[in-house]
């Protein structure tokens, strides 16, 4: 697809940046991005070394002066103001939990504050689905329209994008520009993406080893119990096709029998489910690899989630924690739904007659 260019050069802050999911693809689509910011310093490797130019920023936003984040914006830019707040409050797989107190709450609406503080001409946000029913995506949305900005938002389906995995996200999209839209992505059914077209090319590697040629390309170990479930499972079956013998205590209740898509094996030829920061385990979802007896790789997540075969996640010298790499791929924004959130905003602002018009100048903001 060829590259749109708007009038005046995008840049962008991403806040909540992770590994750079959201910046990468954003870059991709043809916007500068000259900082990331997030609280974990294991970010800084994956975000900088994959994403030239871009500074990483160890900061909370919650406490981050807007004034910072404003002397990083270039004179005369069309500034965009982009992020992923953490999402597991506003997560389905913490069904049940009290998480009224969790520090995350406070981070869309820290989002907000510093929307309301910069008033850049572009805004974008991405989530999971669950948070639209939320007081504080409401709030967020209220603060944007209260503000004077355009805003859309909808839950989208990764497949329609080409990314391989039943993965649904809300993404909303803000302008001071003019009209915006959320992207929809036009792939149909029949061409979507499958852990097959995503996976199946990478060496084989057995339980508890990694690839010598590719540190990420590395399988948990599994115990003797999980590796003779492993061998009775079949390719987008439960565990109910164990024999009675192999299944847990909590299989054999009544209310195990909601539970089907732990320890299960994924399909070749359709999209992966939801990687999450535990993809990397056997027991915590649909995360046994299709025809290998172990759980999927850290690169095989990466590839699931869309992120280029050779996106670095660790330094060569650093030792691989699934957990902490697991985290980071599982956390991310898509790549390529980023990148086509990327598109859209530059289409926006190539639509629009104020994007041509420079912007004020500091001292007068």
């Amino acid at each position: 697809m060829p590259s749109i260019q708007a009038p005046r050069k995008i840049v962008g802050i991403d806040l909540f940046c992770g590994a750079g999911g959201l910046t990468r693809g954003l870059k991709d689509a043809g916007i500068s991005i000259v900082a990331g910011i997030d609280l974990d310093p294991a970010c800084e490797f994956p975000l900088t070394s994959n994403n030239r130019g871009v500074t990483f920023i160890q900061a909370d936003v919650n406490e981050i002066d807007s004034a910072k984040l404003s002397n990083l914006y270039p004179d005369g830019c069309i500034r965009l103001l982009a992020g992923c707040a953490p999402c597991q409050p506003f997560s389905p797989f913490r069904r049940g939990t009290d998480n009224s107190l969790d520090r995350e709450w406070s981070l869309l609406d820290a989002f907000g504050r510093h929307t309301k503080e910069l008033r850049p001409e572009l805004v974008t946000m991405e989530n999971v689905p669950d948070l639209a029913n939320k007081t504080v995506f409401k709030r967020f949305v209220n603060t944007l329209k209260g503000l004077g900005y355009d805003v859309a938002w909808r839950s989208v389906y990764c497949p329609r994008f080409g990314i391989p995995q039943h993965r649904r996200r809300l993404v909303l999209l803000a302008s001071l520009l003019g009209h915006v839209n959320v992207p929809e992505g036009g792939v149909s059914p029949p061409d979507f993406r499958t852990v097959r077209d995503a996976i199946f090319s990478l060496p084989p590697v057995a339980a508890g080893e990694a690839d010598p040629d590719d540190r990420i390309h590395v399988a948990r170990s599994v115990s003797p119990l999980n590796f003779r479930r492993l061998l009775a499972s079949k390719p987008g079956g439960t565990w109910q096709d164990w024999p009675q013998h192999l299944r847990a205590r909590c299989h054999r209740k009544k209310s195990g029998a909601s539970y089907q898509n732990v320890y299960a094996r994924m399909t070749w030829d359709e999209p992966a489910p939801t990687i999450t920061t535990l993809a990397h385990s056997f027991g915590s979802g649909r995360f046994g690899h299709p025809q290998q007896n172990r759980s999927i790789t850290l690169r095989e997540a990466a590839l699931l989630q869309s992120f280029p075969v050779q996106y670095r996640f660790v330094r060569r010298s650093e030792k691989v924690y699934l957990e902490r790499v697991g985290r980071l791929i599982g956390n991310a924004v898509p790549p390529t739904l980023a990148r086509a959130i990327g598109r859209e905003l530059i289409r926006a602002a190539c639509s629009s007659p104020l994007a041509e018009v420079p912007p004020a100048s500091r001292s007068s903001r």
